[in-house]
């Protein structure tokens, strides 16, 4: 069993974080100090100190309060919620010594306490006697807002514990008015003699149903079914994560302003190059370094990416495929492993070039999906994916249309205060078979299905509308 020095009670308004502090309170040698790092409070309403720490010096440094929680006689500990003091918050995830308890309670029932919380300033109930009674009005957007806040901090949480082989103690809002799992998180954080009783001075404050609770309830039971709870429109993507490819940046530099010009491949570097190599000094082969110097050397400094139709990247990718000396191994394997035909550009016909490029973007939908042994090629992997990438050292400026180009490139380079030359209009469908004779339906929904995110992330529209 693990020895905790501390620990943190993650939790939210309305999830009988009360109760769960007088419980842990009740325990031999244990503290929960309420909610240490509210930046509205300091513990609990009405105090200015917590062990011997102000509420200005907490505010000046946060740490300084945690170092005297965690070194406090016993084992101490206190509830922090999402939109507490952010700045204490690692120190505490890091900390393999702080036992994390996470408490959790239906949203929808959460929403509905808060919003009569607010309305009564009823906080707490000792005694039903002095109960205040009101009902909540549900509205659907701040709902939204109330359920996406929650779910952002627990996918934070969990990641968190995960990347540094931690678990914690889930316990549920129902789970705290229960005997038996109190026991039980007493013995999870070292101490043998848990409660025999819940606690006495605190009750439920709205036991009725929901229904009971809410004046709009029937809007709110048709709003809630239009919800997608299990995220049923989500777009599966499994494509492994990427690097941002900082040595292929390519910045241009006029007098002290700067462009920065972010491929993704295959892309038509050289006409871009060309343009860029008119506007003044190139800059290439960066290190994350000397990529931030150039940026500091040119400010207002402004990039950019250019994103074309899947189809067409698909189809400039497999040329590349079949074409290029260094695909000979990948090759091989498609053709010994995955059955696919893969002809000879010069000697092959636009129909059995068509064939061949469905299956291999029936191919490229496995591929993608981590469904094959092959990796993902920077070459026909999802524009998403590589944007996501370049957003680790940071998101280009503007996205470019392939059809845009020349508008766009004046429209960046004003940005940027460069003055630059037109750019000479021209087309990536100019290969050995052009995507134009060959396009079809059948070609259209393959790679629709195969780069569905990219479909809907761009609003890409058929390739021939």
């Amino acid at each position: 069993m693990p020895h905790f020095e501390s620990f943190v009670i993650f939790a939210e308004m309305r999830t009988g974080s009360n109760l769960l502090e007088a419980a842990i309170n009740a325990l031999p040698g244990v503290t929960c100090h309420g909610e240490a790092f509210n930046p509205a409070l300091i513990g609990y309403p009405n105090r200015t100190e917590l062990l011997g720490i102000t509420l200005s010096e907490r505010d000046a440094d946060p740490t300084t309060l945690w170092k005297a929680i965690r070194k406090a006689p016993g084992l101490n500990g206190c509830r922090y919620f999402h939109e507490h003091d952010p700045r204490v918050l690692a120190l505490m995830l890091k900390d393999p010594k702080c036992a994390k308890i996470i408490l959790t309670r239906n949203p929808i029932e959460s929403y509905v306490s808060l919003k009569i919380a607010r309305s009564t300033n009823q906080w707490k109930l000792g005694d039903a006697s002095s109960r205040r009674i009101a009902q909540a009005e549900f509205q659907a957007s701040e709902f939204e807002d109330h359920l996406t806040e929650l779910q952002d901090f627990q996918i934070m949480l969990m990641n968190a514990l995960q990347v540094s082989a931690q678990t914690a103690f889930y316990i549920d809002y129902e789970d705290a008015q229960n005997i038996d799992v109190l026991n039980g998180l007493a013995k999870w954080l070292g101490v043998e003699d848990g409660p025999d009783a819940l606690p006495s001075s605190l009750v439920v404050q709205n036991p009725e149903p929901l229904s009971a609770k809410v004046t709009n309830f029937a809007q709110m039971e048709a709003s809630l079914a239009r919800m997608d709870r299990f995220n049923l429109s989500r777009t599966p993507n499994f494509e492994p994560r990427r690097g941002p490819n900082v040595p292929g940046f390519i910045g241009a530099s006029q007098g002290g302003a700067g462009l920065l010009y972010m491929p993704l491949r295959p892309a038509l570097d050289q006409p871009i190059r060309t343009w860029l190599e008119q506007i003044g000094e190139l800059t290439e082969n960066y290190s994350q370094k000397t990529l931030r110097q150039w940026k500091r050397q040119h400010k207002g400094h402004r990039s950019f990416t250019v994103i074309r139709h899947p189809l067409m990247r698909a189809h400039l990718a497999f040329i590349a495929l079949l074409d290029w000396p260094q695909f000979d191994e990948t090759r091989r394997i498609l053709r010994n492993g995955y059955k696919l035909t893969l002809p000879e550009l010069a000697h092959c016909s636009p129909a059995d070039y068509a064939d061949a490029l469905h299956a291999f973007i029936l191919w490229l939908k496995a591929n993608l999906n981590a469904q094959t042994s092959l990796p993902v090629n920077h070459l026909w992997a999802s524009q998403s994916t590589m944007l996501h990438a370049f957003s680790q050292i940071a998101a280009p400026d503007m996205l470019i249309r392939e059809e845009r180009l020349s508008d766009d490139l004046g429209y960046i380079a004003s940005c940027a205060g460069v003055t630059a030359p037109m750019f000479s209009d021209v087309t990536a469908d100019s290969g050995p078979i052009p995507l134009h004779d060959i396009w079809s339906p059948q070609l259209e929904e393959a790679a629709r299905d195969a780069y569905q995110r990219d479909y809907m992330q761009f609003g890409f529209s058929q390739w021939r509308a």
